[in-house]
């Protein structure tokens, strides 16, 4: 259970080459945690927003959720998925940062 919460568990995916190749990078975090620093070009949807949000992201284009620690980025991720959107759960916003350098 753990490992599906924090996005260990699957088959691994190369985040890097899905931003190459314009992945939408969804911060789930609360307005105020966005504000204390974020991925570059991220987008702040709250996950307790996200599905009334779910028309501000393209199908067409490979989606990667982040917040504080995976957890709610990971709850994000099961969600758009049953939305029928390809996601991946990035984990901690910083690791996601640290794709983006």
């Amino acid at each position: 259970m753990f490992k599906t919460l924090f996005g260990l568990g699957g088959p691994k995916v190369d985040l890097s080459q899905k931003i190459k190749e314009g992945a939408q990078i969804i911060d789930v975090r609360t307005p105020d945690e966005f504000r204390s620093g974020h991925p570059k070009g991220a987008v702040n949807i709250p996950l307790d927003r996200l599905q009334s949000q779910l028309g501000k992201l393209s199908k067409e284009k490979p989606v990667i959720t982040c917040c504080r620690s995976g957890a709610r980025s990971g709850m994000a991720a099961d969600a758009l998925k049953s939305a029928g959107f390809e996601v991946y759960n990035g984990g901690p916003w910083q690791n996601v940062q640290a794709l983006l350098s």
